[in-house]
């Protein structure tokens, strides 16, 4: 099927934020063929080409003169085992949940944690995906990605994605790769990730000893669903800050201004604070200026009450950033594609 190419289309449904811009041209991509069509039709119109999952990780700030494509391939199937593991690939374009929900039908644990994050497969890798004490890098085995540049497909295993934390080559390289299908290793015996404390809490209040990998999604879906709101009913993108790293010394003198700074060891001399703690201690959670605002209940998702534009919401964020440089000393970055 021929790729249909639309032009000035709204981008409002294809965005979490629920802000109303419009692309120059859009079209979506369901399949590999689709996928090089769009490349030759951006490279005919001069248009930068951008790709894009389900929104949930952008905020858009004004009209785009670019070609934006969505990927809307579908498409999930078991592969066989390698090593114990039972091998899964997804097309980029499958909405990442319901991708989740199916493998736990198969028996199969390891994405149990990333329950109910918004998103797509294909978007997944860039961002290296996480939750709850578990990373996307911890059950990856292998991507293919289109070189945008020379159109050829390459296979990357996942040591070669280069991940860290909320990063990975594919976001630092932005413009090159084009992921197409990802693949997973899952294990048939539940290898569970409980040091969570609410998820581990939430698990004893229900008396569940010893949980099914589908009772700990469930568990993730319920605290998720408490703490963030559904971009359905309050537009938001989740997280709209990086949980910022710190040197121990810094981290230190920090907690003997603040003794109850939330913080967690990251290696190598480094402290990952919570950058939602931060932003509730200056005061911002539950602000909102006009339709721009900071979710009442976590403090770390900025939302959209209706007709907040994307520059407003990210002048709030850098206002946001600059309060908390000035009182901790500290830099937060924004964790969605800004635009």
């Amino acid at each position: 099927m021929s790729l249909s190419i639309h032009e000035h289309y709204s981008l409002k449904a294809c965005n979490t934020f629920g802000v109303d811009v419009a692309a120059r041209w859009f079209a979506e991509a369901r399949d590999e063929a689709q996928v090089r069509e769009a490349l030759d039709a951006a490279a005919a119109r001069g248009a930068e080409l951008l790709v894009i999952g389900s929104g949930s990780n952008l905020l858009l700030t004004a009209d785009l003169d670019a070609f934006v494509l969505r990927m809307a391939s579908r498409g999930r199937r078991l592969l066989g085992e390698e090593g114990g593991r039972v091998l899964v690939e997804a097309e980029a374009g499958e909405p990442w949940h319901p991708f989740v929900l199916w493998t736990l039908e198969q028996g199969l644990g390891g994405l149990e944690n990333l329950s109910l994050i918004p998103g797509t497969v294909g978007a997944a890798p860039m961002q290296n995906i996480g939750a709850y004490g578990v990373e996307l890098k911890d059950v990856l085995h292998s991507l293919v990605a289109l070189d945008r540049q020379s159109g050829e497909l390459r296979e990357f295993a996942a040591e070669e994605c280069a991940f860290a934390y909320r990063d990975s080559r594919f976001k630092r390289e932005a413009g090159r790769w084009l992921i197409l299908r990802v693949r997973f290793a899952l294990s048939r015996t539940p290898q569970l990730h409980l040091d969570y404390g609410p998820l581990r809490q939430r698990l004893q209040a229900q008396g569940i000893a010893a949980p099914s990998v589908l009772e700990v999604s469930r568990a993730v879906c319920a605290i998720r669903a408490e703490k963030l709101p559904d971009p359905q009913v309050l537009g938001n993108a989740g997280s709209f800050f990086k949980n910022p790293l710190v040197s121990e010394a810094q981290a230190s003198a920090l907690r003997a201004q603040w003794p109850g700074l939330v913080a967690y060891p990251a290696g190598e001399g480094q402290v990952k604070l919570a950058a939602g703690w931060l932003i509730e201690q200056a005061g911002w959670k539950g602000y909102r200026d006009g339709d721009a605002g900071v979710h009442a209940q976590q403090a770390l998702v900025l939302v959209n009450h209706g007709r907040a534009s994307g520059s407003e919401l990210l002048d709030l964020a850098r206002r946001i950033q600059a309060d908390i440089r000035a009182r901790f000393g500290v830099e937060l970055e924004i964790e969605p594609l800004v635009r």
